[in-house]
């Protein structure tokens, strides 16, 4: 075999190695979707509380007789929105890193291909020289043969 030619077990190990990173981004990427999923379920229920809590400080404030009553549940229930509002921002933020994995995920897997690739087209490029260094061996050997027998 040739000296620039990876042996079969050094290859092996690289397609190994190459493999378990595929798999381990893929392990993790399915992790982060399902706990944003989780945490998405949380914040629905979050928003629907949150919109329950509104209906009802609305509900009391039309009870309520005194201006300044009113005015710190107003307060309150702006805080509450703003406090949501920062939250769906955060999670809109880490669903975007999530589609950014998924994306440099996906270049990594072209890259894997395009390098198997390669390494097919360089291992029979391998293989033809093979054949011809060979055929020229075995012409120049048929030569030398004759030149003897000649002689």
């Amino acid at each position: 075999m040739g000296n620039g030619v990876c042996s079969r077990r050094q290859r092996r190990i690289f397609q190994c190695l190459l493999l378990l990173t595929v798999v381990c981004g893929v392990m993790y990427g399915g992790l982060i979707s399902y706990e944003m999923h989780k945490q998405l379920k949380r914040t629905e229920t979050m928003a629907l509380k949150y919109q329950q809590h509104q209906e009802s400080l609305s509900a009391q404030l039309q009870v309520y007789e005194h201006r300044s009553r009113l005015e710190k549940s107003l307060q309150k229930e702006r805080l509450e929105h703003k406090k949501a509002k920062e939250f769906l921002v955060y999670k809109l933020e880490a669903q975007q890193s999530i589609n950014k994995e998924k994306n440099q995920h996906e270049d990594l897997k072209k890259q894997y291909y395009d390098l198997q690739e390669k390494h097919q087209i360089q291992g029979e490029d391998h293989s033809r020289l093979l054949d011809e260094h060979k055929d020229r061996y075995d012409k120049l050997h048929q030569a030398r043969e004759q030149e003897v027998s000649q002689l």
